[in-house]
């Protein structure tokens, strides 16, 4: 059980995304499934915890550490996986993978570093662990080489520890949920604002190990971005950096941090920077019969200096599925906010640009009272439909897709980044390729969906959603063939291998190919001086 942001007692799920009450039931399943042509007729049955092959941990922790230890065999499932299709599937089919043999909840940087202690000694790999929302295989243990595994749950870690209103930054506790962190802020009136679409299930320590990206899509769009500075417990001792609003001196001990996925260290505090609540706020919905001429006009809205909160384009079937448009047209969802002047100006500049590059539509709706901080109320107005579409689906998505999971459909998500020169051709041969791809190794017609999450003067951030109906028992292959041919394309183009999901084990292979060679030297030259027994999260980064 766990307290919602509302104070109401909910289940969380221990096999799918978020609160039990809000998965789609047995008939929702089947409509879901009726979208893909090849899907059965009725849905996988939800998954038992009692039905797993859960053993005796192969470990017993010293008494002195035992009050922070569980062995619960509910626990310790719920702590197997992150929320990737690939864990969902196996998780419908029993087979989850290899199940942390204990769980830890450390309350502070002293019982973290005995932890820590007592599992380099005896061999005992340390999973960092937030809220378990990780879609790349990053809170998961993969091989055999150690001899018990350690899920290290931070949650309990979750106060705001101080707020400096004068330089309006905070020190906060790594393990604060995205709710915690921002009830606790708001009283003073000032916010993190930083939205991901798993906000509610994933933790600041989980944001800034993964280098997070946020809600918005300009601007501060990624956690590293709200940084000052960090304390991070390691094998090696603990390592804090001074708290300073920007230095010269070398390279930023932060940024070796940022991102390392808890392969090098436990993130266990932060200096953030904050922000006002916002106040004013205005948005729009621009529709475009041709979704190349919408590039153009995102392009020219993200090189006019205007930082809009939300520049959202949704292709025709992105804009299907969230019921945005309905007549084959791409959307693009623009909101602005301040909590200093009124925006109304800014969102008139930006539908202007939009309609020059044909743009339809566009009537704005303005909103000049704060309506709180959460990523389904800054940056857009519901008085717009598409926006209220598209807002009300981007938080109901994960849990369709383990709708159609149920239905033995396979889904994958991805997202990458480019600069704009390449950002045409990429979208077309992701389409083409993946679809291809995933139409081959199913015998059933795939659909390929793209949006824009992020953008930049210099590029953007499409995702992809690729949907298909699979084969019963094949799902993970299917979906390791899809992942493959994604990963391939993005390559090809000198795309990244993720924009904000981070690396974890699925994106490894990507990765390694996107790093140069003598980074990768001083990647595992500081994992052996920071983590010599290498019990931290094996397998992430680096081997």
């Amino acid at each position: 059980m766990s307290a919602s942001p509302s104070g109401t007692s909910r289940t969380r799920s221990w096999w799918g995304w978020g609160y039990t009450d809000a998965h789609p039931d047995d008939a929702e399943c089947v409509a879901l499934g009726a979208l893909l042509p090849g899907t059965p007729a009725r849905p996988l049955p939800l998954p038992r915890v009692a039905d797993l092959s859960i053993g005796r941990p192969g470990v017993r922790p010293p008494t002195a550490l035992a009050h922070l230890l569980t062995a619960d065999p509910d626990v310790r499932a719920a702590h197997a996986m992150g929320k990737a299709y690939r864990d969902i599937i196996r998780a419908l089919r029993g087979r989850p993978g290899r199940i942390p043999d204990l769980v830890a909840r450390p309350t502070d940087d002293r019982e973290v570093a005995d932890l820590l202690d007592w599992a380099g000694g005896r061999g005992v790999a340390v999973i960092p662990f937030g809220g378990g929302s990780s879609v790349v295989g990053g809170v998961e243990y993969r091989g055999d080489t150690h001899r018990a595994v350690l899920s290290l749950d931070l949650t309990s870690m979750d106060r705001v520890l101080e707020v400096d209103t004068v330089s309006r930054s905070a020190r906060i506790q790594s393990g604060a949920l995205g709710p915690v962190l921002e009830a606790q802020l708001r009283p003073h009136g000032l916010t993190l604002r930083h939205f991901p679409q798993s906000f509610e299930f994933s933790t600041l320590g989980g944001w800034l190990a993964t280098r997070a990206g946020g809600h918005y899509a300009t601007g501060r769009t990624h956690i590293d971005d709200f940084v000052q500075s960090l304390s991070v417990v390691t094998p090696a001792g603990p390592c804090t950096s001074w708290r300073l609003p920007a230095s010269g001196a070398g390279p930023s001990p932060d940024r070796l941090f940022l991102g390392s996925e808890g392969a090098l260290g436990i993130i266990t505090e932060a200096w953030m920077r904050l922000q006002e609540r916002p106040r004013h706020k205005a948005s729009a919905s621009v529709t475009f019969a041709d979704f190349q001429q919408a590039l153009e006009a995102v392009r020219a809205i993200a090189q006019a200096d205007l930082s809009p909160a939300n520049c959202r384009l949704l292709d025709p079937g992105e804009a299907l599925l969230s019921g945005a448009s309905h007549d084959g047209s791409s959307v693009l969802v623009l909101g602005f906010e301040s909590a200093a002047s009124p925006v109304d100006g800014r969102l008139a500049s930006a539908l202007e640009l939009a309609r020059a590059h044909g743009g339809r539509g566009g009537r704005d709706s303005r909103d000049p009272g704060s309506r709180g901080g959460t990523p389904a109320a800054d940056g857009e107005d519901p008085a717009d439909t598409a926006v209220s579409a598209w807002r009300s689906a981007f938080l109901r998505m994960p849990y369709l897709r383990d709708g159609l999971a149920r239905m033995g459909a396979v889904v994958e998500t991805f997202e990458t980044a480019a600069t704009w020169d390449r950002v045409p051709a990429l979208i077309d041969a992701v389409r083409t390729e993946v679809g291809s791809v995933a139409s081959k190794a199913t015998g059933h017609p795939a659909t390929v969906n793209c949006r824009l999450t992020h953008v930049y003067p210099d590029g953007a951030a499409p995702y992809f959603t690729v949907a298909v109906a699979g084969r019963p028992n094949d799902e993970v292959r299917i979906w390791d063939d899809i992942k493959a041919a994604a990963s391939d394309v993005l390559h090809r183009y000198r795309a990244t291998i993720t924009h904000h999901h981070a690396v974890g084990r699925d994106h490894r292979p990507g990765y390694d190919l996107q790093r140069p060679d003598p980074f990768a030297l001083a990647l595992r030259a500081a994992k052996d001086a920071l983590d010599p027994r290498h019990v931290l999260n094996p397998g992430v980064l680096i081997s």
